[in-house]
């Protein structure tokens, strides 16, 4: 069935997965800080900070990666000489760097959204409580936007996974780098590429279904940090030590029923 000796290639597919893996860990991480930071800024009240954070995401959602790609490689070095040296980029700071600045327009919207869905209320309840600025954003509306912005946060996420393949064409070690070698070394081009079609729906489609299940699970209450756990359980234990002695047991005369 297979004219591949695949043993012989899978400490290379091995490698290329775990630079597929960097990217995107890395690309993911810088992207979803530098979206929230645009999304804070997107709903500033002051128009000199919303307007640059509004032209960054029109920018970058309306440019294919690809070409973001190939500025960051290929265009950088041609300014060397007017900018200085420091803005030559490795294969691999290239591609990260394209991945985050691609993805942040995207999440910086999917933020926003979330953001603007935490009902006034909420921030009203907060300041009549005397809480600062800083602890509204951190203990009330962040907890909350995060719920909201999970199913599109985890749709970017899938999709960077995949996006990956696109820096084949700055040979960046990825997966689809080391297929592209294979293939051209055994000239067995629809079988490679079929078994790099399986490794990717290997990965894409159980991590999507975690974070689905995830999903659920912050729907359904489940906390989000290990300190909000705590909170949580202890409250469960307070709340089952008050139920017995607030039952009809309680109040009936001696303590019967």
């Amino acid at each position: 069935m297979f004219h591949v000796h695949w043993s012989e290639w899978t400490g290379q597919l091995l490698a290329g997965l775990l630079r597929t893996l960097e990217y995107t860990a890395v690309g993911f991480v810088a992207a979803a800080v530098l979206g929230l930071g645009l999304a804070l800024m997107r709903m500033s009240r002051a128009r000199l900070v919303r307007l640059p954070a509004a032209m960054y995401t029109e920018l970058f959602k309306n440019i294919p990666l690809l070409v973001i790609v190939f500025v960051l490689y290929f265009g950088l070095p041609e300014t060397k000489d007017v900018l200085g040296g420091w803005v030559v980029l490795g294969t691999f700071n290239a591609g990260a760097l394209a991945l985050a600045i691609f993805y942040a327009a995207y999440l910086s919207e999917i933020f926003r959204a979330a953001l603007a869905g935490v009902h006034d209320g909420q921030r009203e309840a907060a300041q009549a409580l005397g809480l600062s600025r800083w602890s509204i954003f951190a203990h009330v509306v962040f907890p909350q936007a995060l719920r909201l912005a999970l199913p599109g946060t985890n749709t970017m996420l899938v999709d960077m996974l995949k996006s990956t393949s696109l820096l084949i064409t700055i040979t960046a070690g990825e997966l689809l780098s080391v297929g592209q070698s294979i293939s051209s070394q055994t000239f067995e081009v629809m079988e490679v590429y079929l078994v790099l079609a399986a490794i990717y729906f290997a990965m894409c489609y159980p991590l999507s279904q975690a974070l689905l299940w995830l999903e659920r699970r912050v729907r359904a209450g489940a906390p989000l940090s290990p300190r909000r756990y705590r909170r949580l359980r202890t409250a469960r234990q307070l709340l089952a030590g008050i139920r017995p002695a607030t039952g009809p047991a309680a109040t009936a005369p001696g303590g019967a029923a």
